[in-house]
């Protein structure tokens, strides 16, 4: 019997496709309007999201859910707690976009090196005295902080080798083989990192553990030249101690694809402000990406409607119960 699966964000194609190539029925929801997306989830059987909300209330409203899809890794935006006490199986897509990101927050790291933007800008406006007053950063040796290790932490760190910088990695697990399996180095203290890099890049999960982990204490610990990127979450940092040591010049600059609140509103101080990149939370949206992240989270989403254990499931709690020990 095909399942209707609902899309509460429009994702790339071939996840669909996918979907109705197994027999289930794919709608798009007309609203994210909360009335009207209460009323549009009642038939579904499997819900799929990139940053809108799922909580509770919403599961209620489809009394027949049996998947929520999470197109990329974080999913701070699903109330887990609600969804396993229902017995529903949440599903990710890690690593789907890791290469994407990886790019994108090396490509901010050189906006902010080589000053793309205020050199782009003074070419406009003939600003000729540029070339003479600007501080520009050669990256090859310089230390290349890697805030978190998974699939996009660790893509970067290779890529940030690649091109002749030293990654340092820290995790919240003090001892982590992983870092050293992939051949890096591993500084297990936050703040030595912080003091060592000259780069750093954050790549953590959002959520309560990860919640202003880079405040002010932690940015005082930066060098005054160094670079802050984030393409992970942006509650990761207090955006208000950013702001502040932007506006003093304590840190050598930021790039940021994520924020505390998106989209960004206009009356955000980032904005004004001349030592930071930003960019509308697009790391992961290459087309290579978003067709990788669509269809792994299909591919998904049909597991758990046949009746199996998906690859990448969230809420291990509810495997017990759905899929009994020594079934498919």
């Amino acid at each position: 019997m095909a399942s209707l699966c609902l899309i509460l964000q429009r994702i790339h194609e071939a996840g669909p496709d996918l979907m109705r190539s197994a027999g289930h029925e794919v709608r798009l929801a007309g609203s994210l309007e909360r009335a009207a997306l209460l009323a549009e989830i009642a038939g579904a059987r499997a819900v799929l999201t990139r940053d809108a909300l799922v909580d509770a209330a919403l599961m209620d409203a489809a009394p027949g859910l049996r998947v929520i899809g999470v197109h990329g890794t974080g999913v701070d935006n699903v109330d887990l707690a609600a969804a396993t006490a229902r017995g529903i199986p949440v599903v990710n897509t890690p690593g789907a976009n890791a290469r994407s990101v990886a790019e994108h927050a090396l490509a901010l790291v050189f906006h902010l090196a080589k000053q793309i933007g205020p050199g782009e800008r003074a070419v406009r406006t003939g600003d000729a005295s540029f070339k003479y007053r600007s501080a520009l950063t050669e990256l090859e040796g310089v230390t290349f902080g890697v805030v978190g290790f998974g699939a996009i932490g660790r893509e970067t760190a290779r890529l940030a080798r690649a091109l002749g910088m030293e990654p340092l990695v820290w995790t919240r697990r003090a001892h982590d083989p992983a870092v050293a399996a992939a051949g890096f180095a591993h500084e297990p203290d936050l703040g030595r990192l912080l003091a060592r890099a000259d780069i750093v890049s954050l790549h953590l999960p959002g959520g309560p553990q990860t919640r202003h982990l880079i405040g002010r204490a932690e940015i005082a610990r930066m060098k005054p030249t160094a670079f802050l990127v984030n393409t992970a979450r942006g509650a990761v940092i207090d955006e208000e101690a950013l702001v502040e040591a932007l506006r003093g010049k304590r840190i050598g600059g930021a790039g940021l694809d994520v924020f505390a609140q998106e989209p960004l509103p206009l009356s955000s101080p980032l904005v004004g402000l001349e030592n930071v990149v930003l960019t509308p939370h697009v790391a992961g949206s290459t087309e290579a990406a978003l067709r990788r992240t669509a269809t792994a989270l299909a591919r998904q989403v049909a597991e758990v409607l046949d009746g199996r254990r998906p690859g990448h499931l969230v809420n291990t709690d509810v495997a017990p119960r759905l899929w009994p020990e020594g079934a498919s």
